[in-house]
């Protein structure tokens, strides 16, 4: 699976899976405009890049408010001179019991996961039109197919990006622009082994398994690919 100098943006690129698929797509020759908030954590170096002159740093102080979303396709467009897809995978985390779920959790919930992958799918579309296809990849969460205890603002934020997702591929594909959306289960990072210290790691999945997998609906291999939920789950 190779993309042939073909131009993708990450969002969330310093983030454990962002980082991951950024290694994953440039080493299988994409060229990468990296998006986050943490401009500082953007650098190759930080990144584990190995190939730089493939990558673009592109700091975004709020992905959901839809000025910068367009500022940022302009200037992965005016770097690359095109665009050919979008790894939307910033989101937030966040559980308490239900009394205590108050207006900021919801509105934390709603901005992080769908008001940013909304206002990115805004932005990029005009782009892979001109272009002539285009595959959007979101991020959604195992848990939006049945929530958990004490999940309910984090599992219905989810569950709006697989509805955004599926809406989008239904009025796309006529385009040849694709829609898809990985759903993973409890991902190994640092963070999940600090907050869950007695649990077994070895059976959540990898930022580099998910990676893989949004590398894949990415790719032309997936060319026949569009409105998919695609679990990612590791043994967990």
């Amino acid at each position: 699976m190779g993309f042939d100098d073909q131009v993708f943006i990450v969002t969330g690129a310093a983030g454990n899976v962002g980082a991951a698929l950024t290694r994953h797509l440039i080493a299988r020759g994409a060229r990468v405009a990296g998006v986050d908030i943490r401009a500082e954590a953007l650098e190759p170096a930080r990144l584990g890049l190995t190939d730089a002159a493939r990558y673009a740093a592109l700091p975004v102080a709020d992905l959901a408010d839809s000025g910068a979303a367009q500022a940022m396709v302009a200037a992965v467009v005016a770097r690359f001179g095109r665009l050919d897809g979008l790894a939307q995978t910033v989101g937030g985390f966040a559980m308490a019991p239900i009394e205590a779920q108050d207006e900021a959790m919801w509105e934390g919930m709603l901005r992080m996961n769908l008001l940013t992958t909304a206002s990115a799918f805004r932005a990029v579309v005009p782009a892979l039109r001109r272009g002539g296809c285009g595959s959007l990849v979101a991020i959604g969460a195992v848990a939006a197919l049945g929530a958990p205890a004490e999940m309910a603002a984090y599992a219905a934020a989810k569950s709006a990006v697989l509805r955004l997702v599926e809406s989008t591929a239904q009025e796309l594909k006529p385009e040849g622009i694709r829609a898809n959306a990985v759903l993973p289960g409890t991902i190994d990072t640092p963070q999940n082994r600090a907050a869950m210290p007695d649990a077994d790691p070895a059976r959540w999945v990898t930022p580099a398994q998910v990676a893989a997998a949004i590398g894949f609906l990415l790719s032309d291999d997936a060319a026949g690919v569009t409105g998919a939920l695609l679990p990612v789950t590791g043994r967990s």
